[in-house]
């Protein structure tokens, strides 16, 4: 089991990942944990840093929210971390952010699936394990 600490300060709940591109160079991330997000969302630019590109795309995606609807794509990357875990192959939705938050992407239900995870806002820390295959 691993612990990640939070900061009970923030609004929403901000943590750490990292993700590698095709050719084994990575970069750490700034994420927002939303058990509402179905797929894992990171934002374009850091995709293409890393040596991804819209080519390597299997479906484009339309997010339709209060403030309109915003275009991206999904792709998969070659291994994610995030809550002390890792997974090869993840399903990413490539899609611009909303500027303001700070932040390079949003966790997801297709990574946190894989996960028992517990978030104890009041101790400012989550408990997650791997579930087991």
């Amino acid at each position: 089991m691993t612990v990640t600490r939070l900061d009970r300060a923030r609004d929403l709940i901000y943590l750490r990942g990292r993700l590698w591109g095709p050719r084994g160079n990575d970069r750490e991330l700034d994420l927002i944990l939303d058990t509402g997000t179905t797929e894992t969302t990171i934002d374009p630019g850091i995709l293409d840093e890393l040596g991804y590109n819209p080519r390597m795309g299997e479906a484009c995606t339309i997010v339709r929210s209060a403030v309109g609807a915003e275009s991206g794509y999904l792709i998969r990357v070659a291994r994610f971390r995030a809550l002390g875990h890792e997974a090869s192959d993840v399903r990413v939705n490539a899609l611009d952010l909303p500027l303001g938050y700070g932040i390079d992407g949003l966790l997801g239900l297709n990574f946190l699936r894989l996960l028992r995870y517990e978030v104890r806002s009041d101790e400012g820390r989550s408990l997650v394990e791997r579930i087991a295959g």
